[in-house]
C-alpha cells in the first residue's frame, strides 16, 4: 500500500510524531513518503492509497495558517472515500482543534482508520508508540 505522512512542524515535535507514523506504516509492509506541507499538494492525493496529515495546534486551537491548512483545503475536495489518519502536538488547550479537524475529514467523507492521536509538546513513549500504532493502522 502506498503512503503518503504529510506534515507541519514548528518545534519538532510533530515532525518526531511523523516520523514514528513513518516507522509504523513501513514495518506494516506499506511504501511510505514522509513530505512536508510544503512538498505536496492536491494532484498528489490520488498517487497515494493512504495519506496521515500532522499538524500541531496554533493559535485559537487551529490548523497552521501558512503553508498546512492552504494545503489540506486543496486536497479536501479529493478525500471523500480516501483513507486518512489525523496527528498532532499542542501546547495548550484540550484538544479542540484536532476534534473539529476530524468532523471536518468525517464531513468530507475520508475514512478515518484510526483514532487522531495528540500529545501535549513534545511526544513521550506512549504518544509515540501510538504514532507508531496509527501508521500501522493506515496501511491495513
Amino acid at each position: 500500500m502506498k503512503t503518503a505522512i504529510v506534515y507541519w512542524s514548528g518545534t519538532g515535535n510533530t515532525e518526531a510524531m511523523a516520523n514514528a507514523v513513518l516507522k509504523g506504516a513501513l514495518a506494516a509492509g506499506a511504501e511510505a513518503d514522509l513530505l512536508t506541507a510544503d512538498a505536496f499538494d492536491e494532484a498528489m492525493v490520488d498517487q497515494y492509497d493512504a495519506i496521515a496529515f500532522g499538524c500541531p495546534s496554533m493559535g485559537a486551537e487551529q490548523l497552521e495558517e501558512d503553508e498546512f491548512e492552504p494545503m489540506f483545503e486543496k486536497c479536501a475536495p479529493k478525500l471523500s472515500g480516501k483513507h486518512i489518519a489525523l496527528f498532532g502536538s499542542y501546547g495548550w488547550g484540550d484538544g479542540e482543534w484536532m476534534r473539529n479537524w476530524k468532523d471536518q475529514c468525517v464531513e468530507l467523507g475520508a475514512v478515518l482508520t484510526t483514532e487522531p492521536v495528540i500529545c501535549n509538546e513534545a511526544p513521550d513513549d506512549v504518544a509515540t508508540a501510538a504514532c507508531e500504532a496509527l501508521g500501522k493502522a493506515l496501511t491495513e
